[in-house]
């Protein structure tokens, strides 16, 4: 199946992460791991650009390993619940999760989880970060960001954006926007990024952050406007979109979006020591070879 993947991925790195497993897995039976399925938690709603991009890995690495890795989605509580369900699973290697800023926050945000990161999961590998895009409905009658900062200001908490929960990327890059612009926008929080897109798309609300990845094609086909990214420089594949520091809020920060593989701390398979690792970093080095791309911001088209 042909999946578009558009983000910033260093060329092999799926190669990278079917390394990182055969690696982490050799602590215990490098030559039996897996033998049976292994379960992929992608803590977010279907359809989403983190859960394309499960899909596209867990198939890479079934291909590698010739044993089935399965993507359960597990959406809820800003990526919590499919969380803790890892962090509860047995510490056997057969149950991974998929990370996001999103976890990142909750770690600050959140004082009273069942788990901690740092505590109860070991990294496994880093799979891509790409650049967001901010978009507005087709009917908000702007052109511009500046344009639609003047909107804001001028009907203060009359407008609104969609995220794909409280505490999660797509909210706290809106905030931020917030902040540094000088508005007053409502947020609407979804259980998932699937439906504040499908909000968005529909016009329910008026603006929203995105991955350039699952955004794109709705930004050329004319069903949403993108005022702006988030990247130090323009995206390849939106080049006529400025940034949105370039466009009319000077200084705001680079912000991609970034997922990466975690294990059980108490898995064998996500346990390493230095020499495994030095040696996972060669290898990776040697994957990547001269297709390794250093730019951020690249969003590379990728068909898997």
């Amino acid at each position: 199946m042909n999946v578009p993947v558009s983000f910033r991925m260093r060329f092999g790195m799926l190669a990278f992460v079917a390394v990182t497993l055969a690696v982490l897995a050799g602590q215990a039976r490098a030559q039996d791991y897996p033998t049976r399925v292994v379960h992929v938690v992608a803590p977010f709603g279907p359809g989403g650009p983190a859960d394309v991009f499960s899909r596209v890995v867990a198939q890479k690495l079934s291909d590698t390993f010739k044993q089935g890795f399965v993507v359960e989605n597990r959406p809820g509580a800003s990526t919590m619940i499919g969380t803790d369900a890892v962090a509860k699973a047995a510490p056997d290697g057969y149950t991974l999760v998929i990370i996001s800023q999103t976890h990142a926050a909750n770690e600050s945000l959140v004082a009273n989880k069942p788990f901690q990161l740092m505590r109860d999961f070991a990294p496994v590998s880093p799979i891509y970060a790409g650049d967001l895009v901010m978009v507005v409905h087709k009917s908000v009658p702007v052109k511009t960001l500046k344009d639609f900062i003047a909107l804001a200001k001028a009907k203060p908490g009359a407008m609104n954006y969609a995220s794909s929960g409280t505490g999660s990327q797509y909210h706290l890059t809106g905030e931020l926007f917030k902040t540094m612009s000088g508005t007053d926008i409502v947020h609407v929080p979804y259980k998932s990024s699937t439906g504040a897109r499908n909000d968005i798309l529909g016009g329910q609300v008026e603006m929203m952050f995105d991955t350039i990845a699952t955004m794109g094609p709705s930004v050329e086909a004319g069903l949403v406007r993108a005022l702006g990214t988030t990247g130090e420089e323009r995206s390849p594949n939106l080049p006529d979109v400025p940034t949105i520091s370039e466009a009319g809020v000077p200084g705001y920060p680079q912000l991609d979006r970034d997922q990466g593989i975690l294990g059980e701390a108490g898995s064998r398979a996500a346990v390493d020591d230095s020499c495994g690792i030095w040696r996972l970093h060669r290898r990776r080095d040697r994957e990547m070879g001269e297709g390794r791309t250093e730019r951020r911001g690249e969003d590379q088209l990728i068909q898997s």
